[in-house]
């Protein structure tokens, strides 16, 4: 990773920083605890510990044993997670990634980022195909639909960097990638029929990949858990261990970043795949609409 990074040294408020500071903060405060008493053991003045509480710097591992010992939350399983997110949260803010030469992808850079050091990532969408499975020509026909840029050249970079991400699919350390789309996604006719036909048969494809798992949700499905909004479950380490959630609108983006948070979205995640079709299934379905068309 060439050159410097430009926040290095600043207060820079970050996902992941925020998740683990709202764990620690959650901590403290169950414990009856001020921030002083943090201060104290961390041999540091409050406003740090309130920057740590924060997600604006990040958080040394000594410092997070010794906050672990002042909560009485020293168990491996509890501590270990702290840790995982605390180095992921590092890599993160020294990291000058791929992504960065890229200013089409806006709000979506910290995504990415986040995205790059991911080991899993579970999904769910209900009109359209997830990015990481995304051809170029299905990319471009929804940039084009979106409407926000009118120079070709933006677009294009756009589609670039929606193919850059894919790269985390295969090498030596693939994604683990769940992805669960409604039937609606496959049957709408982004970019037109041959467009549509190349997407659905590039999702045969990777559904044959080992390190992902795909699911559709029929229309007979009926009624859903998942009607109201897609949403995207990011984990950095073993299943359990802290995640965040991400959530696109019309207008921003959304992060939920605490525990109730995530622990709502990964049950309500289980219940949608309950009601999906078995991959082999799903395969089928996906079979069937690119006949039709």
């Amino acid at each position: 990773m060439g050159g410097t990074n430009p926040d290095r040294g600043k207060s820079v408020s970050t996902v992941l920083g925020r998740r683990l500071g709202g764990e620690l903060l959650r901590m403290r405060e169950a414990h009856g605890l001020r921030q002083a008493h943090a201060a104290d053991a961390l041999t540091a003045s409050v406003a740090k510990v309130a920057k740590i509480e924060r997600g604006l710097v990040p958080i040394r591992d000594p410092d997070i044993r010794a906050l672990c010992h002042l909560y009485g939350e020293e168990g491996a399983k509890a501590l270990d997670k702290l840790l995982i997110l605390a180095k992921a949260d590092r890599d993160r803010r020294k990291a000058r990634g791929w992504w960065n030469q890229y200013p089409e992808l806006q709000q979506m850079v910290e995504y990415v980022a986040l995205e790059d050091i991911a080991t899993r990532i579970r999904t769910w969408q209900l009109a359209i195909v997830p990015g990481l499975l995304q051809t170029p020509d299905y990319a471009r026909a929804l940039a084009v639909g979106n409407g926000s840029w009118a120079d070709p050249d933006e677009i294009d970079s756009f589609v670039e960097s929606r193919m850059a991400r894919q790269a985390r699919l295969v090498g030596e350390r693939p994604l683990e990638l769940w992805p669960i789309v409604h039937e609606a996604a496959l049957r709408q006719l982004v970019g037109g029929r041959q467009v549509m036909r190349e997407q659905l048969g590039h999702l045969l494809d990777v559904a044959t990949q080992p390190n992902v798992k795909l699911q559709v949700v029929p229309y007979l499905g009926g009624a859903h858990p998942g009607m109201t909004s897609a949403f995207t479950i990011v984990s950095f380490a073993e299943q359990g261990a802290l995640d965040v959630v991400h959530m696109d609108t019309t207008s921003t983006t959304l992060w939920l970043e605490g525990d109730t948070d995530a622990a709502h979205h990964g049950q309500l995640f289980d219940r949608i795949a309950r009601l999906g079709l078995a991959q082999r299934n799903s395969v089928a379905l996906i079979g069937e609409v690119l006949k039709e068309l």
